[in-house]
Order: C-alpha cells, then structure tokens, then sequence
C-alpha cells in the first residue's frame, strides 16, 4: 500500500505530522519543521491514497456531505489521527502520528517535582503554552504516572483523544468531542456525575469551562487542563481576566483556594540538530503565590517565582539558561526565546 509506505518513513523520521495534497510533494513536519519529500502525489496517487485509507480506517472520506472528515487507525508503532479536507475543490489529507507508547516522566528528563503534582486529592494543575509545544505529551506522562501508582478513577475529556491509555491501576475512560460529548463544558459537567476522582480537560477555552473546572477542583477531584498562556506567572491574570468585572473578585478567590501549579513550556531545536529539548517554566502555587492570586496582584508573582527556588519553582529564562549553559541550545535561540534578552545575554558571558 501507498499510504503504509508514506507512514513508514514517517516513523522512520520520527516525523509529528504528514501532509499529502494533490500535485504537490508530500510534507513531513519532523521537529517543528516541513521537510519536503521527493514523492509527488498526483491526482491518480491521491485517489489511490484515498480508497487505501477509507480501507484502512473504515470511514467513507469522498461523497460526504461534510468536506472535512476526522479519522483514526492504528499503524505499527503509532496511532494516527487524519482529516481529510478540500482546498481549491482538490483533496488534502493531514495526518498526525502519535506513538502508541507513552512516555514516562522519566523518559522525559522531568524533575521529581511533577510527580507531586501527581499525587493530591484535590486541585487545579495547568500546563501551558503555544500550540506543538508538547503539552499534550507532558499531560499524558503525569496521567499515565497517576495509572501506575494510584487506584483510581480517570475521566479525560479530549478533542482530539491522542494518547490512548491502557488501564493498570486505575479505571480510565476517554471521552472524545463530537463522538462522546458536544464540549468541554459538557463532558466536565457529566463527567462530576461520574464518580471521579482525576479529570483531565482536554483545553479551558471559555469561562465556563474554567469556572467548573475549579469549581470541579475545590470539590475533592485533582484536575488538569492546557491553556494558552505567555508565561506561568501570567496564566492567573489570563483566566481571571477571561470574566466579567463584577466576577473577577469571586474568581479570583476560588482559584488561589484551587490552584496547585502552573507549568509552562516551550519546545527549541537542539544545536547538534538531534530533535528539540523542552524548556520548562514551573510556578507551584505556595502560599505567597495564593495570596497575590486572592489580591489580584499578578505583576508581583514573576518575582515571587525568582524567590521560590527551594519550592522547585523555576522561571522560563533560568530554565533556558540551564540549557544553553549544558550547550543543548545556542546563542541565537537564547537571545530569541529570552523574556529579557539583554539580562541573559550579560549573565551568559
């Protein structure tokens, strides 16, 4: 098959993503980047590509009346997730590889510290950061930790499910956006009446869905969730600021009282060209953090941070510091990706 011979040199590339798109070569995206491949897929190829992965996924992609179709299987070592669209009335098929084995906290070189977040009855953990920064990754390493060592019960509300779990000690059930449930708000409110004691939430995106995540938070369940955030210290502004003033003092409240931690990352090109490192910023909410929360004085938590070392607490640009100094990254992307490129700049040399 086509598609399979496509697919295998995509897991030999460790590639995240394939592009395929009439007249056009085909696209992997290996590290954050399109490297385009020597294969044209013309019209009779995509055609052939077509056919081979309605059989393969056993979902009818042509002569639907939705022009853009989800669709998933499992192949060799990875699960892939597709969608089949149209740009200028010519097919294109996106597809996502996704290993089918998760990745430990251990495997990912994390400090202990993202164990402990693992390990509360109650509360609000958030991993931050912009799109392909790994955060789907991170979430899935702390979750399967939580499968391993404790006994209990693991609702996730996805959109898309990428990482499939195999139950070990704990009763796990995936639910996906549009096949299990309409939204996020949805899942997690169905999801309280489901005796759960762990619920991960695929994206906060609304204020609804954050106020019941908290809400779902101060009620005695450990919750996770990804938000699109610049920084740690900013992300209690962002959902805070996400409501109306006459709720932003109650909100504010409830979560300093929910708020575990908050881990930010960024993923950058190792220099020796081997893949990409992540750069991880962490703020645990201790109780200095709880209180500029409470008073809504978010410009002082960056400094608190600076202060919060024996908390495990570490800023964006001491962690891209610690590997710029290691040579895992070089000067270029330390002064690029610096929040004050000036500062690192004197402390590197």
């Amino acid at each position: 098959m086509l598609i399979k011979e496509i697919l295998s040199k995509g897991e030999q590339m460790n590639a995240s993503d394939i592009h395929l798109t009439s007249g056009e070569n085909v696209i992997y995206r290996v590290d954050g980047e399109l490297i385009q491949d020597k294969l044209l897929t013309d019209e009779i190829m995509m055609k052939k590509i077509t056919t081979e992965l309605q059989e393969i996924s056993e979902i009818k992609l042509q002569d639907s009346e939705s022009k853009e179709i989800d669709f998933s299987f499992g192949f060799s070592s990875l699960r892939v997730r597709g969608n089949y669209f149209y740009s200028n009335k010519l097919p294109v098929v996106a597809l996502r590889l996704i290993p089918k084995t998760i990745k430990t906290l251990e495997d990912l070189g994390y400090p202990p510290l993202f164990k402990e977040f693992c390990k509360p009855d109650k509360g609000l953990v958030l991993v931050a950061g912009p799109t392909g920064s790994g955060k789907s990754t991170t979430l899935a390493a702390m979750l399967e930790n939580i499968n391993r060592t404790r006994h209990v019960h693991l609702i996730t509300i996805e959109d898309p499910v990428e990482y499939v779990f195999e139950p070990k000690n704990a009763l796990i059930h995936q639910r996906e956006l549009g096949s299990d449930t309409k939204s996020f708000y949805n899942g997690l409110k169905y999801a309280l009446r489901q005796d759960p004691d762990v619920i991960l939430v695929g994206e906060m995106r609304d204020s609804e869905t954050m106020e019941l995540a908290m809400t779902a938070a101060e009620t005695g369940h450990l919750v996770f969730s990804t938000i699109h955030t610049n920084s740690a210290a900013t992300t209690p502004e962002r959902i805070v600021g996400v409501f109306p003033p006459h709720q932003q003092n109650q909100v504010a409240m409830q979560l300093a009282n929910t708020l575990l931690a908050v881990i930010y990352q960024r993923l950058l090109r190792r220099r020796d060209g081997k893949g990409r490192i992540a750069v991880i910023e962490i703020m645990v909410v201790n109780q200095a953090i709880r209180n500029l929360i409470r008073e809504q004085k978010f410009h002082q938590i960056e400094s608190m941070m600076q202060a919060g070392i024996k908390y495990g607490m570490v800023t964006f640009d001491d962690a891209l510091m610690d590997v710029f100094k290691k040579g895992i990254i070089d000067k270029d992307q330390l002064q690029d990706y610096a929040r004050d490129p000036n500062a690192m700049l004197r402390r590197a040399f």
